[in-house]
C-alpha cells in the first residue's frame, strides 16, 4: 500500500490540461494535496498518486486550466445586486414601467426600490425624475447604469434622500439640477448618488468606494451576518463562472474584516485581494492604513496591500477625461479627480512603502496623468517590479502608447467594455465619447501589448456579466471599429490574460494562474475542447467544475463525481 504522505487528496485525469505554464504547457492530469498542485503529467503518472482515499475525477476529454483568475470586479456590490431589479436589455417607459411594477409587488416593505442595468438609451430621451414619477410616484425608486456611475432617482427618492433641492458635492461628484431649481433626478458619481442607495440600508457596503471610510457604528454580528450572505452569493456566482481568484476593486477594512470571518468560517471559496481607497481629501499619511491592511490581512486566502484610486469617471456621462473637447460638446473635456501634483506626491508615497497602485482611468487624459505618476515613482524609487496598473483604458493617445511597456505598467482591462462587443450598445458611447478619427485609439489590447504592456482581463462584475467564457467569446470575435486595427489577442494569450497574466498583476503568482506543483490546487473543467470549441460559441459552453485550495467550489452536474 502506498504511504498516506504520498497519495494525492484529488486527480482529475484524462483531461486536456493547458497549464499557462512555459516549462510544461500541456498534460493529462493534475493531482493535488493538501490545498496545493502535488503533481502535474501523464494520466499513468497520475494515477500512481492515487489511494484508497484519493478523489479521481475523469475528466473525460475536457479542458482543464487553472482557475481563472478576476482581475477586476466587485464582490460585495455584485453579490448584494444579485437580488435587485435587473433591467439589461430593457428600453421604452412602458416596459419600465411593467418591470418596477412587478418587482414592486414582490417587495411592498422595501424602502427603496434599487434596479441595475439601465442603460443610458433606456429612454428616447434623456431620464428625469419626471419620467420615474411616471414610473412609481409613490415609493422611491432609482436605477442605476451598467457602469455604476450614474443612477436616476424618482422626487420621492430624491425627497428621502435629501437631495431634491441639490447638494454640495466634492468635485466629479454631481447632483444635476433642473431648469425649474430642483434636482432633474440624475446623479453623477458616488457620492452623489450615495445618499439613495443608503436608503435601502447597505450604505456601509458602499462606503470603500465611496468614501474610503469606515463603517460607524461597526456593524453588529447579525449585520456581519447578513453582509457575509451577500458575500457567499457573490462568491457561488463567480465559483459557477469557473473563477478562483478575484481582486475585488472596492473594499476596505470592513470588507477584510468580513473576508476573514468567512476565511475562519470555511465559507471564503476564492483567494480575494482588497483594496485601500484613497481619495483626493486624503493626507498622505492615510497611507498608514492601506500598510496596516497589508499586514493584517496575508494569507493564501486573503490579501490586501494594494491602493486604489479614481482618476476619472466614466465616457457616457462625459465625466471621463479628456485630452481633447467631447465630440460637439466644445469646451467639454471632463476633468482630472486628482490635481496633478497631489497625484504624483500620492504615486511617490505609496510606492515607496511598497504598496501597489490601481487607477481607474477611462479617458486618454486620465491615462495620460497616471504614467505620469507611475513614472514620477519609478523616478524616486526606482521599483521596476511595482507592476502598478491602469483600470480601463478605453481611450489612449498614441503617444502614450510604449510608456506603459517601458514602465511596466499593467493594462488591466476588460474585454465586455467595448460598446458592440457584449451586452454595451453601441449607442450612444460611440457618438458621446469618440470622434471618428479617434476609434482607431480606442480599447488598444493588441497594440499596448505588442508594445510590451502586461495584460489582465477581467468582467468588473456587476458592470458586466462575470462570465469569463463569455467574455473569452467577446475577447476572440470583436470586430473592429471603422479605421481601426483588429485588436484581438489570440486564444492562448487571452487565456493567459485570465489565468497567468492575471495573477502576475495581483502579485499572486506564488499562489495561482498556472498549474504546476507546489501552487494552490486551483482549477476549473470546461466542458469541452475549448481550442476545438468555435469561437461564437464559447460563450454557451458550461463549466463543468470548479476548485479552489483543493476544494470543490461548483459542480456543473456534468461529470461523475
Amino acid at each position: 500500500m502506498k504511504g498516506r504522505a504520498m497519495q494525492a487528496d484529488l486527480i482529475v485525469t484524462n483531461a486536456k490540461v493547458l497549464t499557462m505554464d512555459a516549462g510544461r504547457p500541456r498534460a493529462e492530469a493534475v493531482a493535488i494535496r493538501a490545498g496545493r498542485v502535488q503533481a502535474v503529467g501523464t494520466a499513468a503518472g497520475m494515477a500512481a498518486l492515487a489511494g484508497p482515499e484519493t478523489r479521481v475525477i475523469d475528466a473525460g476529454g475536457r479542458t482543464v486550466l487553472p482557475g481563472f483568475v478576476e482581475s477586476h470586479l466587485h464582490l460585495v456590490l455584485g453579490g448584494a445586486e444579485l437580488t435587485q431589479l435587473q433591467l439589461g436589455g430593457l428600453h421604452g417607459l412602458d416596459n419600465l414601467k411593467a418591470a418596477f411594477a412587478a418587482y414592486a409587488e414582490k417587495h411592498p416593505e422595501a424602502p427603496v426600490l434599487l434596479a441595475q442595468g439601465a442603460e443610458y438609451g433606456i429612454l428616447a430621451h434623456p431620464v428625469t425624475r419626471h419620467d420615474l414619477d411616471a414610473v412609481i410616484a409613490d415609493r422611491p425608486i432609482a436605477m442605476m447604469a451598467p457602469d455604476h456611475h450614474t443612477v436616476w432617482a424618482n422626487t420621492a427618492a430624491l425627497q428621502a434622500a435629501g437631495l431634491l433641492h441639490g447638494a454640495e458635492m466634492p468635485h466629479g461628484h454631481v447632483v444635476v439640477m433642473g431648469a425649474d431649481g430642483l434636482a432633474s433626478g440624475e446623479l453623477r458619481e458616488f457620492e452623489a448618488f450615495g445618499p439613495v442607495l443608503a436608503l435601502g440600508g447597505e450604505a456601509h457596503l458602499q462606503l470603500g468606494i465611496a468614501t474610503g471610510g469606515e463603517p460607524e457604528p461597526w456593524p453588529s454580528a447579525a449585520q456581519r451576518e447578513a453582509d457575509k450572505r451577500k458575500v457567499a452569493a457573490g462568491l457561488a456566482h463567480c465559483a459557477a463562472h469557473g473563477i478562483t481568484s478575484m481582486v475585488n476593486m472596492d473594499g476596505n477594512r470592513y470588507t477584510c474584516a468580513l473576508l476573514a470571518e468567512m476565511e475562519a468560517e470555511g465559507r471564503l471559496t476564492a483567494r480575494v485581494k482588497v483594496p485601500f481607497h484613497m481619495k483626493p481629501h486624503m493626507e498622505l499619511a492615510e497611507l498608514d492604513r492601506a500598510e496596516a491592511l497589508r499586514a493584517d490581512y496575508h494569507s493564501d486566502m486573503l490579501r490586501a496591500g494594494f491602493v486604489k484610486m479614481f482618476m476619472d469617471g466614466v465616457i457616457d456621462s462625459r465625466t471621463a477625461y479628456m485630452i481633447n473637447d467631447y465630440p460637439g460638446a466644445p469646451g467639454e473635456r471632463g476633468a482630472p479627480l486628482f490635481p496633478p501634483a497631489q497625484f504624483d506626491a500620492i504615486c511617490i508615497e505609496a510606492d515607496r512603502r511598497g504598496l501597489q497602485i490601481a487607477v481607474h482611468a477611462i479617458g486618454d487624459g486620465a491615462v495620460r496623468q497616471t504614467i505620469n505618476g507611475y513614472e514620477a515613482a519609478l523616478r524616486a524609487n526606482g521599483r521596476p517590479d511595482a507592476r502598478h496598473r491602469i483600470e480601463h483604458i478605453e481611450l489612449i493617445d498614441r503617444a502614450d502608447v510604449p510608456r506603459l511597456g517601458a514602465l511596466g505598467i499593467t493594462a488591466s482591462v476588460q474585454p465586455p467594455h467595448p460598446p458592440g462587443v457584449m451586452d454595451f450598445p453601441l449607442e450612444p458611447t460611440m457618438t458621446v465619447g469618440f470622434a471618428p478619427q479617434r476609434r482607431r485609439d480606442a480599447y488598444l489590447w493588441r497594440t499596448l501589448k505588442d508594445h510590451g504592456a502586461p495584460v489582465a482581463y477581467a468582467s468588473d462584475w456587476p458592470v458586466t456579466d462575470v462570465s469569463v467564457l463569455r467574455g473569452l467569446q467577446g475577447a476572440l470575435t470583436r470586430a473592429p471599429y471603422e479605421g481601426a486595427a483588429d485588436e484581438r489577442l489570440s486564444l492562448m494569450e487571452t487565456l493567459h490574460a485570465y489565468t497567468a497574466g492575471g495573477a502576475w498583476a495581483a502579485h499572486i503568482e506564488d499562489l495561482c494562474g498556472t498549474l504546476r506543483p507546489g501552487l494552490g490546487g486551483d482549477l476549473v473543467v470546461i466542458d469541452g475542447d475549448i481550442e476545438a470549441i468555435p469561437p461564437e460559441r464559447l460563450g454557451q459552453t458550461a463549466i463543468a467544475l470548479t476548485i479552489c485550495a483543493g476544494k470543490v467550489t461548483y459542480q456543473g452536474g456534468i461529470l461523475p463525481l
